[in-house]
């Protein structure tokens, strides 16, 4: 069985908690480390690398990181990798080497790529199938929650008492993995290979196709997380303060977003016997993207910082949209035992796109002027998404809507709710 008979809230609350918190952590290292070398002289390429080794791992490592979420004890991974990661991110708060620092935040992103898919399958298993929704959007809410005071709190921190003190707090964020690891009920452990059904990206066409335009479209515009600390610092020339508030106002719009896809709780079911339109919900996915990049293109014409705030709440709307369309479609249309190989292959999908980039950014950053780039960004999404609207209507019309909602029954020993 998918879903749980009987939701479990707080095992959703808790997890979404440790997610607020580690993900708060998260934003504020990257956003501490890219100001620390953009104030240090540091030029692109630098920022790049730094961007580039917070996300290869992620990419690089699917393969492994969703079997050892679909296979191994999810207490087990989130108690060990979190407990690394606090470790290595304490370490980090005492180099300055850029060489280090970016080997640092390979190491601390190796964690991530474990951890992300074990939370991403466990979040199904913790509630019934009309509830996904709203546990969807309650997992998403507390991810933007800790986005939000992130990137302000970098800002703020960073410029009264320079970077090491964001690093150790980040240190701390990670044991609220251990914590929810020991305090989660609901588990996903080695028995769900027992209950494991072959399953393959390639023979699903429509996740294939959602997969390949979100993925387009992070490679269109992932330059700008290089070149917007340049923009909005050089071109716009604002204090670190307003760069975090920016920053802040892109998650803001990610929390709104999150919070009323979330509520949607019919979100992609037809009304008659309850049926699962997939295919109607990855048309909105890519709606919700092509949502996001066109507040970029705008933003290249600002003359002050401050009018990126709307832009930039606007975009992050649709951006938290498409993450609870997205995570409801995988949890529909996936296998129980393999929802982590499938969120690790969506992570490893997007992230690949980001470094694509993070690559192309840094030497573009450093031999042009940010503002066009900026638009060429947004401009470069858009078009991703409408390359993929053919393959999206194509795979669409190949699959029927799932059948109605299955009737509650006990949930067996691999997806369980409870000790």
């Amino acid at each position: 069985m998918s879903f749980a008979s009987v939701s479990s809230w707080r095992d959703v609350r808790l997890a979404a908690g440790a997610r607020a918190v580690s993900v708060c952590g998260d934003f504020l290292a990257a956003t501490s480390l890219a100001l620390a070398l953009q104030e240090a002289g540091a030029g692109g390429l630098a920022v790049s690398a730094l961007l580039l080794a917070a996300s290869a791992p992620v990419a690089l490592l699917a393969p492994v990181a969703g079997r050892v979420a679909d296979r191994a004890d999810s207490r087990t991974v989130l108690v060990v990798a979190g407990s690394g990661q606090a470790v290595v991110c304490a370490a980090l708060a005492f180099v300055s080497s850029p060489g280090m620092i970016i080997a640092l935040v390979a190491v601390l992103a190796c964690g991530l790529a474990v951890t992300q898919p074990t939370l991403a399958a466990l979040l199904p298993a913790m509630v019934r199938r009309e509830d996904l929704p709203r546990a969807s959007g309650i997992n998403q809410t507390a991810a933007m929650v800790g986005m939000l005071v992130a990137p302000a709190l970098a800002g703020v921190l960073v410029g009264r008492f320079g970077v090491r003190v964001p690093l150790l707090i980040d240190a701390a964020s990670y044991l609220s993995l251990v914590g929810a690891g020991f305090l989660i009920r609901t588990r996903r452990a080695e028995r769900t290979r027992a209950a494991d059904r072959p399953w393959r990206l390639r023979d699903d066409r429509l996740i294939r196709a959602m997969i390949g335009a979100l993925a387009a479209a992070v490679a269109g515009v992932g330059a700008i997380n290089v070149i917007e600390v340049f923009f909005i610092r050089e071109t716009l020339r604002s204090s670190t303060t307003v760069f975090g508030l920016v920053s802040a106002a892109w998650t803001g719009g990610m929390l709104l977003g999150a919070v009323l896809f979330g509520r949607l709780g019919r979100l992609g079911r037809r009304e008659t016997a309850g049926s699962f339109d997939a295919a109607r919900l990855v048309r909105i996915v890519l709606l919700l993207i092509a949502g996001s990049c066109a507040p970029i293109v705008l933003g290249a014409a600002v003359w002050d910082a401050l009018l990126l705030l709307p832009l930039w709440f606007a975009g992050g709307i649709c951006n938290g949209g498409l993450n609870v369309c997205t995570s409801v479609v995988v949890a529909e249309r996936v296998p129980a035992a393999a929802r982590g190989r499938a969120f690790a292959l969506m992570s490893s999908a997007t992230q690949g796109a980001g470094m694509v980039g993070f690559l192309v950014g840094g030497p573009l950053v450093d031999a042009f002027p940010p503002r066009p780039l900026v638009a060429a960004a947004g401009l470069a999404g858009i078009v991703a998404v409408l390359l993929c609207v053919g393959p999206v209507r194509r795979a669409g019309r190949e699959i029927a809507p799932s059948g109605p909602v299955e009737t509650p029954r006990t949930v067996p020993a691999g997806d369980s709710v409870g000790p």
